[in-house]
């Protein structure tokens, strides 16, 4: 068996398509073009990279976007004040703040400080609230894309035995919302799992969001499971790779997300939909 690749840089391609296609229905209905402010600390390299291709991707789909750039030095207190200058304007539909943030800032006071209409990471405990509800509005966008790549498979997911290692509150606990809400049963794992790779030789869907470079060995993955790679990492090469060996896994695998080019550009599609979904919501 060699496995099928989930490109997410096409399907991110045409959701981004999707969504351009509706901001251009909203012009012509004399309705405002969808806001997005993103607020970036700092000089961090990964986050200014980040940041790029989100502004990109706004000025491809039609969106209005702003950057809000404060430096490594700035008080929790400024920061909030700029958060509660984004959640008054009428023009931004979606605020983003970009994580990490410096040691002196709570982040889930920030995030708590987003409206959840304007929450378009999706991590305001009232959107993930929702979520856990089967009753979602903004979804967290990495989850929400991967969501996304599974259904482009085509497979049904219902009763399929889902598992994720990793239980982030970005990616890893959402994910098994989501997983949930489509009918998967789920098993979260973590540092503390034990026989962790006899529970991913039993997925079906095995969702890895750990940050550790090719941690999965192809001989976790149950013949024919679909495989969704969440991480990032450089090797010692310098060369980007996932949090699975992807050679080998693809002799196992029915699907699998490559890394770079899967999960990436489906979190910034999602980011898309979701101001979009905020911008409709708002009128």
């Amino acid at each position: 068996m060699s496995a099928k690749i989930l490109d997410g840089k096409a399907i991110a391609a045409e959701v981004r398509a999707e969504v351009a296609t509706k901001v251009a229905e909203r012009r012509r209905a004399g309705k405002p073009r969808p806001g997005l402010a993103v607020v970036l600390v700092g000089d961090n390299p990964a986050s200014q990279v980040y940041v790029r291709n989100k502004h990109k991707a706004c000025a491809e789909v039609g969106f209005h976007s702003e950057l809000h750039e404060l430096p490594a030095s700035v008080s929790q207190d400024e920061l909030l004040e700029v958060v509660d200058a984004l959640n008054a304007d009428p023009a931004i539909n979606g605020i983003l703040v970009q994580l990490p943030l410096p040691a002196q800032i709570n982040p889930e006071a920030v995030i708590e400080r987003i409206l959840p209409t304007k929450d378009v990471d999706g991590f305001h405990p009232y959107n993930v609230g929702r979520l856990s509800l089967r009753m979602p509005v903004l979804r967290p966008c990495t989850p929400k894309g991967v969501m996304t790549l599974l259904e482009r498979t085509g497979q049904a997911l219902e009763g399929l035995d889902a598992v994720v290692i990793g239980q982030s509150n970005i990616v890893g606990r959402p994910m098994a919302l989501e997983l949930l809400a489509a009918r998967c049963t789920i098993t979260v794992c973590h540092s503390r799992t034990k026989d962790l790779a006899e529970k991913a030789r039993a997925a079906d869907i095995l969702v890895v969001a750990i940050g550790r470079e090719r941690f999965v060995p192809g001989d976790w993955i149950k013949p024919g499971a679909m495989v969704i790679d969440v991480g990032m990492n450089r090797d010692a090469a310098g060369k980007l790779c996932g949090d699975v060996d992807v050679d080998a896994a693809r002799e196992h695998a029915s699907w699998i997300t490559p890394v770079p080019g899967g999960v990436g550009p489906m979190t910034i599609a999602s980011l898309l939909e979701n101001t979009l979904q905020a911008a409709d919501l708002a009128g």
